[in-house]
């Protein structure tokens, strides 16, 4: 899920599910979403196959087809469900099957999976609506594992990111919450715990769990400013709105040497479906 680096939260609150603008926003350039986006775990990947009853897997939000393509290297079967026609087009040319729509409104024609994953997604799912028609849709023992990834970029990175975005659009909601000094990690830590506190309210599932994968990963002045334009924030600036942040971000990391390595902390909520 995008933030805006330690000073914001990862969509407008409350209910981030309902802010479709956003939501839909991430497919305006799929190319280097794939190309920026980091992978998941491998770890991770390993982990909710062993403790599945089986490969077939659901992926929803599957976006660009990231961790569908991860699955399916493991030898999973995948189908992704994607409510943004960008983006699913761009997975289906990496060859991931995808159906278009959001879970809430897709139809599962009786078809049933071993496991239900959605990465950095599952926020934009109703709270409710999600976990029961997961369970729907899931194999007995079947496993429903959401995940994303919180990070926070170097303090003089985060705050040019801050004091652009504030002078391009001082008016925006993530303007103001980058106000709010809670890291990244804090703001997944009750991300995570909401999702697994629905997926406990659908009483159709065991206590669930919380994973936590660490991990770290290099970035050059150039590869991070290739991600930013797909993070949450940014995707709907205007070109010269965008241009300013990256001149300023950019402008940053020059002054710490030109590059920085970003620790990152992939957290999953997680549980089995009983009976």
């Amino acid at each position: 899920m995008p933030t805006l680096s330690r000073h914001s939260s990862p969509a407008p609150r409350p209910e981030p599910h309902r802010h479709r603008e956003v939501a839909e926003s991430f497919g305006v350039d799929p190319q280097r979403y794939d190309r920026a986006r980091p992978r998941y775990p491998d770890a991770l990947v390993t982990r909710i196959i062993a403790t599945s009853p089986g490969r077939d897997v659901l992926d929803i939000g599957c976006g660009t087809g990231i961790e569908a393509r991860q699955f399916q290297e493991a030898g999973c079967t995948v189908l992704g469900i994607d409510p943004d026609d960008r983006m699913a087009a761009f997975a289906r040319s990496t060859g991931v099957e995808v159906e278009t729509g959001t879970f809430e409104a897709w139809d599962p024609a009786g078809r049933t999976f071993d496991a239900v994953v959605a990465g950095q997604a599952w926020h934009w799912v109703d709270p409710v609506t999600g976990p029961a028609k997961a369970a729907q849709v899931l194999r007995p023992g079947g496993r429903i594992a959401v995940f994303g990834h919180a990070f926070d970029a170097p303090a003089e990175v985060t705050r040019a990111l801050a004091a652009a975005y504030a002078k391009i659009a001082p008016d925006s909601p993530f303007t103001h919450a980058a106000a709010g000094a809670k890291s990244a990690l804090e703001t997944y830590r009750e991300m995570f715990a909401a999702a697994a506190a629905g997926i406990r309210r659908a009483d159709r599932f065991d206590e669930p769990e919380h994973w936590r994968f660490d991990w770290e990963q290099s970035y050059t002045r150039d590869q991070w400013l290739d991600h930013l334009p797909t993070t949450g924030p940014l995707t709907r600036l205007a070109p010269d709105q965008l241009a300013v942040v990256l001149d300023s971000v950019g402008a940053a990391i020059d002054e710490i040497g030109g590059g920085f390595t970003m620790p990152y902390t992939t957290l999953a909520a997680t549980a089995t479906l009983t009976g």
